[in-house]
């Protein structure tokens, strides 16, 4: 049932009662791309969903989605937001995750601390890393900074060593960029 302002209760959603609905996203991600071809289609395909898009909650939900379905060798993909100064879990594709993380505690966490993109080639070797799924083996944390504070992180695990490189750090980063204009604009 549709919900929107000026539709009368009870009726269905629709391009005819909502004209900005469009069909499903179809979404062209090169199979062959190398890492930043890669990413660059990811962005341009982010971009698209996040566009005049408000809603922090539901451009988290599409990255994270866009993420899982794309990026290769990922068992887990979504956000932890700042809320009353520690992360809590948002958005994500995956396994059930930690609920709560301790600013400084964790990969996440170190990222939320530091304001920095954090690879970490093998997770057991990370000191406090927090074991939310057995199979993750590498993980990359990117911070989001919106109006020039912590906002949350993105966090995607890999179930293989060394998976995560400068490469997926600067993609990410650039991914993150846009959705913090998108945050940013609220």
């Amino acid at each position: 049932m549709c919900y929107q302002p000026g539709v009368r209760r009870g009726t269905v959603c629709s391009a005819a009662t909502l004209p900005y609905i469009t069909a499903m996203h179809e979404i062209a991600i090169a199979a062959t791309a190398d890492k930043p071809g890669l990413y660059a289609d990811l962005l341009s395909a982010l971009d698209g969903l996040t566009a005049g898009e408000p809603d922090a909650i539901a451009n988290m939900a599409n990255a994270a989605a866009l993420l899982w379905e794309y990026l290769p060798d990922i068992n887990w993909a979504g956000f932890y937001r700042m809320v009353g100064g520690e992360l809590v879990l948002g958005p994500f594709q995956g396994k059930v995750a930690c609920i709560r993380i301790a600013i400084g505690e964790g990969v996440c966490g170190m990222a939320a601390q530091s304001g920095e993109t954090q690879v970490v080639a093998d997770v057991e070797a990370f000191p406090g890393h927090i074991p939310c799924d057995a199979a993750s083996a590498s993980e990359i944390v990117v911070p989001i900074m919106v109006n020039g504070a912590m906002f949350g992180v993105l966090d995607i695990d890999s179930p293989r060593k060394s998976r995560f490189d400068a490469e997926d750090a600067d993609g990410c980063e650039k991914l993150v960029a846009l959705l913090e204009s998108r945050l940013s604009a609220n």
